[in-house]
């Protein structure tokens, strides 16, 4: 029976509503659209990575991707970097300044070129006892679970997840998740299952699989080949929050509901976009907008056309002008 796939999940005492996870993404899960998944049922929400020398160097621009609402608890704060010293020196100055987070991750994930030349991201799948180093200094810095998101190794001649999640449970770690790609992959081919179900016969700690999470079907069947505590949602949730509740309803009982209406897409996009302008002023939100609005009607009548309206889109009226032509060939 599907009904013993929607759990609630403890992570080193922080207990989360439910296992569906939304993953951080760069430039996609801000404050407003964490929000919008919150709302749609999401047991974790996962920010935007943060470099740990930008907090350090108190950078401005970080400041926007360290805000949280009360709504959108439990809510996971991803530190970047390279240096055991500076990003456990960071996070407990962020948990000593307040900030409201529940859980710490460290990101041993991202594949990006930028990132990855500095030895940071899925570089550190590269040296296994700096990674441990780096997560028992951060756990024994501050009070709050110390999480591990890493990959399946970086490239297919080095696929060592398993000693990587090994090191970052002996390190304290309270909770890893595992995206079964290598670096080299980047987000390319398909993501190996398999690894996942290693890594979750290989440590006691919560294991959240990460890759080819799509629906509800494909959720269930990676927790029933891999035996993972949870599911984390990536790409799959852009433009369509809705997910989280409808994997929800499929882990809960096997049922899926019906898609949002096109009603419903509508005033999601325009309560988006709304929720960045007040967030980010006019000029970010709508610029920023416009990849969201790519992605929340993929799949439309005229998608394409309505891309190109909206791509020259400056101004909330513009938006609402685009999209009330856009909607009102599908509502």
């Amino acid at each position: 029976m599907a009904e013993q796939y929607l759990r609630q999940l403890d992570i080193g005492g922080v207990k989360l509503p439910n296992n569906v996870v939304l993953a951080p993404m760069a430039g996609v899960t801000d404050l407003p659209f964490r929000l919008l998944c919150a709302e749609q049922g999401a047991g974790l929400m996962c920010m935007e990575m943060v470099s740990a020398k930008a907090v350090m160097y108190h950078n401005r621009n970080t400041e926007s991707l360290l805000t949280i609402h009360p709504k959108e608890h439990p809510v996971s704060l991803q530190l970047f970097g390279s240096d055991p010293d500076i990003i456990s020196g960071m996070a407990k100055r962020l948990e000593e300044e307040g900030r409201t987070f529940d859980l710490l991750d460290i990101n041993m994930g991202c594949p990006v070129p930028k990132v990855v030349n500095n030895g940071e991201g899925s570089a550190l799948m590269k040296n296994p006892a700096l990674a441990g180093e780096i997560v028992e200094k951060t756990v024994k810095a501050i009070c709050k679970p110390v999480t591990v998101k890493i990959r399946k190794g970086f490239d297919d001649g080095h696929v060592n997840a398993v000693e990587i999640a090994k090191a970052a449970e002996c390190a304290g770690a309270a909770a890893v998740a595992v995206h079964g790609r290598t670096r080299e992959q980047f987000y390319a081919g398909n993501a190996d299952w398999e690894i996942i179900a290693r890594v979750k016969r290989a440590v006691k700690i919560p294991v959240i699989g990460n890759g080819d999470v799509t629906d509800g079907e494909s959720a269930r069947r990676m927790m029933e080949e891999t035996g993972c505590d949870g599911v984390m949602v990536g790409r799959a949730a852009r433009g369509n929050p809705w997910i989280f509740r409808e994997i929800k309803a499929y882990l809960a009982g096997g049922i899926l509901p019906e898609r949002p209406s096109a009603e419903e897409v509508r005033e999601t996009v325009l309560r988006h976009a709304a929720l960045l302008l007040e967030y980010k002023g006019e000029y970010t939100g709508i610029r920023e907008m416009r990849k969201h609005v790519s992605w929340y009607t993929a799949g439309y009548p005229h998608s394409a056309k309505m891309r190109g309206r909206m791509n020259e889109m400056e101004s909330m009226e513009d938006l609402k002008e685009a999209i009330a032509e856009a909607f009102s060939r599908t509502v």
